[in-house]
C-alpha cells in the first residue's frame, strides 16, 4: 500500500479538543458555546447546531446538580470518511445505580430543561457509558452533522489527550492506523510542555501516518529519526495482531504499556532514552493477548498506580470510557496527559 493510501486509513483521532470544568451553571453555558461553534464549523445546520447545544446543556446541567467534579472534553472526531462532534462527560461520583431510570426517554431530574438523558442519547448518534457507584461515570455521545447514526461496534482503539493546566495545546499526541489485520498505535510525549511539545508530538504523527511500514521496530526508528530537529520526546508504538493474539511493543522513553485481562494488569517494557536525541537501541517485545483483553498506552501525566484489579467490568467494555476512566483517576493535572486504550475486534 502505497503512502498516500496509508495516510488515509490513518486516524489522527481528534481535534479542537475542549476541557471544561463543570461544577456552577455559567460553566454550561460555556460548554454550549463551545459545542455551537465546533458543531458550526463542522457542517451542521443551524437545527443540528441547536440540538446539541440543547443536549450538551442538559449533560452539564446534571454535572452541575449532581456530580462531582464534573467535567465536559468537546472535541471533533475525524475518522476516513467522517468528523463528528463528540461530547463526553466525567465525573467523580456518585454514580448511576439504575441505568435503565436514568437514560429512560422523559425521565429528567430536578433542575434540568426537562428533557432527560434519554432525549439526550436520542438526539444523538451514538453514545457509550461507564458508571461506578462512588467512583463516578463517564458518559459520550457523539453527534454526525447530517443526524445518521453511527456504529461504533467497530471502533477497536480511542483516546484522549489533557494539556497541563495552565495551556490550552496539549505536548501529547497520538494515532491509530488498520493494516492488514492488524492495528497500529503509536503514542508520542513532546519534551516539556505546550506549543513546541505538540510541535514535536504532531510531527511523529504525520511519519507513522505517513510511513509505508506496518513494523513497530521501523516506525519508531522513522520517527525517532524525523524528531531530531525537534525538542524531541518519548514515543512507542504497539502492533496488534489479531490473528495472532499477540501485540508487539516498541518504545523509546517514558510511555507506559499494559495488557490488561482478567484483572490483571502485565506492564509493557519501553526502553531508555529521548526520541530525536538519544536511543542506543530499539527493541521490539511481544506479548499475548487474550480475546477479551485491553492494550493501554499513557504518557507519565498518569501515574504508574492505576490498577486493573476488580474492575473487570471496566476493562471488559468500550476502549473510550476505559481511557477516560484511567485518566479521570490516575491522571496528574502537573503535566500533559494522554492515554490509549485499543481491544481485539469483537473484544
Amino acid at each position: 500500500m502505497d503512502a498516500v493510501s496509508q495516510a488515509a486509513l490513518c486516524r489522527a483521532a481528534t481535534q479542537d479538543v475542549a476541557w471544561i470544568r463543570v461544577e456552577e451553571t455559567s460553566s454550561v453555558g460555556a460548554a454550549r458555546r463551545v459545542a455551537g461553534v465546533l458543531a458550526d464549523k463542522l457542517g451542521c445546520s443551524p437545527t443540528r447546531v441547536a440540538e446539541i447545544e440543547v443536549a450538551v446543556t442538559e449533560l452539564g446541567t446534571n454535572l452541575v446538580k449532581h456530580a462531582t467534579e464534573g467535567v465536559m472534553v468537546v472535541r471533533s472526531v475525524r475518522t476516513v470518511d467522517e468528523a463528528v462532534v463528540e461530547v463526553v462527560a466525567v465525573d467523580r461520583g456518585p454514580g448511576i445505580g439504575d441505568m435503565d431510570k436514568v437514560f429512560r426517554d422523559g425521565h429528567s431530574t430536578s433542575g434540568t430543561l426537562g428533557i432527560g438523558l434519554g432525549a439526550v442519547l436520542r438526539l444523538a448518534d451514538s453514545h457509550e457509558v461507564y458508571s461506578e457507584l462512588s467512583a463516578g461515570t463517564v458518559l459520550a455521545v457523539r453527534f454526525h452533522p447530517r443526524r445518521t447514526r453511527i456504529d461504533t461496534t467497530g471502533d477497536v482503539s480511542a483516546g484522549v489527550t489533557r494539556p497541563i493546566n495552565g495551556e490550552e495545546i496539549c505536548g501529547d499526541s497520538y494515532a491509530v492506523r488498520r493494516v492488514d489485520g492488524r492495528t497500529l498505535l503509536m503514542l508520542c510525549d513532546g519534551a516539556g510542555h505546550g506549543p513546541l511539545a505538540a510541535s514535536a508530538s504532531q510531527l511523529a504523527v504525520r511519519v507513522f501516518c505517513e510511513s509505508e511500514s506496518s513494523d513497530s521496530e521501523v516506525l519508531v526508528g522513522q520517527i525517532h529519526r524525523a524528531l531530531a530537529g525537534t525538542r524531541g520526546g518519548a514515543v512507542a508504538v504497539a502492533q496488534l495482531d489479531e490473528g495472532a493474539g499477540q501485540v508487539r511493543f516498541t518504545g523509546i522513553g517514558n510511555i507506559s504499556g499494559a495488557v490488561v485481562a482478567a484483572g490483571q494488569k502485565r506492564g509493557m517494557v519501553c526502553l531508555p532514552g529521548i526520541a530525536g536525541h538519544q536511543a542506543r537501541k530499539i527493541r521490539s517485545f511481544d506479548y499475548p493477548v487474550p480475546a477479551d483483553a485491553a492494550v493501554v498506552m499513557h504518557s507519565d501525566g498518569l501515574t504508574e498506580r492505576w490498577t486493573a484489579q476488580g474492575r473487570e467490568r471496566l476493562f471488559a467494555g468500550r476502549p473510550l470510557p476505559i481511557a477516560m476512566t484511567l485518566l479521570r483517576d490516575a491522571g496528574t493535572r502537573r503535566d500533559d496527559a494522554s492515554v490509549l486504550v485499543a481491544k481485539l475486534p469483537g473484544g
